[in-house]
């Protein structure tokens, strides 16, 4: 496999490169080559912030946690980890790594051999590609996003070491002065040292070898046109046709007098840090940095002419050996000397400073407060960490808070402890696959509520209908990603009824629509209704695995309790077009009574009016004349009516039962869906977010269960009848698409990366997570 290891340059189109990349991705791993997305959706920052000295602390490398060595060494394994899996996973013939922080980030000679000892277990073939502009153009850019980033001096610094034999060494001259709390970054307030690009070259190349590092000319008409590709496929040394991209617009460049104001405010800001102990965020400084905008022209790259004519013999020589270089490296046309432009409207960075302090005071109490719980957590969490826990591991104790050791302790004695060693069917073994069932002829009717499930539905349908589903009654509300429109046209099709639930009201749309499901005529005829979720499929371990086999075996049961059987993400990060009942096999012990959640169960009930209301785990008021004639049973056809009568939604020690039926509940499916999931919130708890905790209950992956597997193929013969629908099946294209832009566009936000990588990085025994439940103030 080889590598290539695209460095940026900054300000040279590498966020668009990266975006159709990303774009592309799927395309691309169809060829042979991989774009990871362990180490970033798009632009690869995990990269080189695991890379860079311990002491060379960036801006991004701060604002993810990453500062301290400690954790920068776990950053850096996570890092070598995931290549590694990815290159395992799908074999690629090549692999593109990119970000542009590599080539503007990594000065010194002991942070380049650092990424090669990352990469060098992957490939020993590395190839390094940089895109550059004209330096005085690329510092005009430049020097304005430093600005937007903090950057309190003016060009002047750049201007004098104009024809400097020594570019390099004396823009990192202020290099070692790295203070995060008080905003002095090398990246942020010194020159920029790699618009030396010879010095580039033997840099990179005294590491990687003569001859590895290749210049490209950054053109923006063609990065930001529908034949990017083509640079793609020449730079990266793709071979395969990549057809074209969307073409996009160029980000525009803020305006000289904006400059101005927020290098003016930058300054205050960077005193007002030095002489206190104030706190600002990088999310509040752009904030205030936001307020001072002013349109206008941006800076005009020809005043840096001296920066020009600095580099113009070293740009010669280039040129000379790499002719395409020329139309980049020629200087734009002279333009009088640089002067810092007027600020217009009479400007005064000391005014908006004075109106910014409350809100600066504000932000520093609350930081100083969440540092102070964090060092009385850490401290607890370390007198946590005793031979008490003996046998927990070294991911829990990391990870868990002190309660959760506690109570991983407790759990050893109890008869809550979780365990597998409980039923009659054989799980692990793969089965014959189940034979095509005949028509059913007893109405099964599921209703349902989705917000935003369009990969999902064709699967969870096809399902349901070959193990003898005969209606569904869907519900959807506020769906962007196309769920609405495939529920349409499925009813179009005759396969389901489907009902717009947007103007709900009351506490949550689901119970809004459970209500006034219970007028519609499909479910006032049917013989027996589930009210079930597309992460939910009914799991018949018994015949020939359909409902009229279920229902043989417990010919008297009007009401079964269909317990949750929780899987976890199984190690699945990516959102993939397959199967979810292939895809994730891994799940929770049969025994885990602890937490509430995991023994939950939704309800299959015949329709003789017993109870006159539909609930999300199960019907409610029961008619007193009628309570003789019900019986619940469990999933192992145990009489269970004494229990769950008049109310309850889950099993006990005393009812479980998995041998007849289960649900199988994916909550998460891969990592990326958690994320998705994770931004949009849920159909029935609309005031909640779904973050670690949630991840915590659910990613049960301790045992494997296979029996769902068996309905494989006549699930596969009926999705792919569906799919016959050339309207259907493009939808349904259309809303993995948007799944899979979501999830990018997820990944590529703070927030959500972090709870991406603190996800996947929690591997639990059953009982270290059932102690961490137990110990969270988690809600159903």
């Amino acid at each position: 496999m080889r590598i290539v290891l695209h460095i940026g340059l900054e300000q040279v189109g590498a966020a668009r490169l990266q975006d159709v990349l990303a774009a592309k991705r799927e395309q691309l791993l169809a060829k042979g080559v991989l774009f990871p997305r362990s180490v970033g959706a798009k632009n690869h920052t995990r990269l080189f912030m695991a890379v860079t000295d311990p002491d060379h602390i960036d801006p991004l490398r701060h604002n993810r946690g990453y500062g301290p060595e400690d954790q920068q060494k776990r950053l850096f394994d996570s890092v070598a980890r995931g290549l590694v899996a990815e290159a395992e996973t799908h074999k690629p013939d090549l692999m593109i790594l990119s970000a542009s922080q590599l080539g503007s980030t990594l000065s010194r000679a002991s942070e380049i051999a650092r990424l090669k000892a990352l990469l060098s277990p992957l490939s020993d073939d590395i190839r390094i590609v940089a895109h550059v502009d004209e330096q005085a153009r690329l510092l005009a850019r430049h020097y304005a996003a430093q600005v937007m980033e903090g950057r309190a001096a003016a060009p002047d610094l750049e201007l004098d070491m104009a024809g400097s034999a020594d570019w390099w060494d004396d823009a990192l001259l202020d290099g070692h002065e790295i203070r995060p709390d008080k905003g002095q970054y090398q990246e942020t307030q010194c020159p920029a040292f790699w618009l030396d690009y010879p010095r580039l070259i033997d840099e990179w190349e005294a590491v990687f070898g003569s001859g590895t590092v290749s210049l490209r000319p950054y053109d923006p008409d063609l990065f930001y046109s529908e034949n990017v590709t083509q640079e793609l496929r020449d730079a990266f040394g793709i071979d395969a046709q990549i057809g074209k991209a969307r073409a996009a617009t160029p980000p525009p460049p803020p305006s000289a007098a904006y400059v101005t104001r927020a290098r003016q405010l930058n300054n205050l800001l960077l005193r007002l840090l030095a002489r206190s102990d104030r706190l600002i965020s990088r999310k509040l400084w752009k904030s205030l940095l936001d307020e001072l905008a002013v349109s206008g022209d941006a800076i005009d790259p020809g005043a840096f002419a001296a920066i020009s004519d600095g580099f113009a013999a070293s740009n010669a020589a280039l040129c000379a050996a790499n002719p395409a270089l020329a139309p980049a490296l020629t200087p734009p046309p002279p333009a009088p000397e640089w002067e810092e432009a007027d600020p217009t409207n009479g400007f005064r960075a000391s005014q908006y400073l004075l109106a910014f302090m409350p809100r600066i005071d504000r932000a520093t109490r609350v930081e100083k407060r969440a540092r102070r719980e964090a060092q009385v957590t850490q401290a607890a969490q370390r007198q946590a960490r005793k031979p008490q826990a003996a046998g927990i591991s070294e991911t829990a104790v990391a990870h868990m808070p002190p309660m959760a050791v506690q109570n991983f302790v407790k759990l050893q004695r109890s008869s809550f402890k979780p365990h597998n060693n409980i039923g009659q069917v054989d799980e692990e073994n793969a089965a014959p696959p189940f034979a095509p069932a005949a028509p059913a002829q007893i109405r099964t009717v599921i209703v349902g509520c989705m917000k935003n499930e369009a990969p999902y539905i064709l699967e969870w349908v096809a399902y349901h209908r070959a193990i003898g589903v005969t209606d569904f009654l869907i519900y959807t509300n506020d769906c962007t990603d196309g769920t609405d429109a495939i529920l349409s046209r499925l009813q179009d099709m005759g396969i389901v009824q489907h009902r717009n639930n947007d103007n709900w009201n009351g506490n949550s749309p689901q119970q809004y629509a459970l209500d006034k499901a219970l007028d519609e005529p499909v479910l006032r005829n049917a013989d027996w209704i589930a009210h079930i979720d597309v992460d939910e499929f009914i799991n018949i371990r018994c015949g020939n695995g359909t409902l009229d086999d279920f229902r043989a075996a417990v010919p008297d049961a009007t009401n079964v309790a269909m317990t949750w059987r929780l899987f976890g993400h199984s190690g699945v990060t990516d959102l993939a077009d397959r199967f979810v009942i292939e895809q994730f096999d891994r799940c929770a012990p049969r025994y885990c009574p602890k937490p509430h959640t995991v023994w939950g169960f939704k309800t299959l009930f015949r329709n003789d009016g017993a109870y006159g209301k539909l609930s999300c785990h199960r019907p409610n008021k029961l008619s007193e004349d009628k309570a003789d004639q019900v019986k619940w049973v469990n999933g192992s056809g145990r009489d269970m009516t004494h229990e769950a009568l008049k109310n309850g939604w889950r099993s006990s020690k005393k009812s479980i039962g998995y041998d007849l039926i289960q649900l199988n509940h994916y909550a998460l499916r891969s990592a990326e869906s958690f994320l998705v999931k994770r931004q949009r919130g849920r159909a029935l708890h609309v005031d909640r977010s779904i973050g670690l905790n949630y991840w915590i209950r659910m990613d049960w992956n301790d045992h494997r269960d296979l029996t769902i597997q068996r309905n494989t193929p006549r699930t596969r013969a009926e999705c792919d009848r569906l799919m016959q629908d050339d309207t259907l099946r493009n939808l349904h294209q259309a809303g993995l698409d948007w799944h899979r832009a979501k999830a990018d566009e997820l990944h590529a936000m703070p927030e959500f990366q972090d709870l991406y990588e603190q996800a996947i990085s929690v591997k639990l025994t059953a009982t270290e997570r059932v102690a961490w439940a137990l110990a969270l103030d988690m809600e159903s």
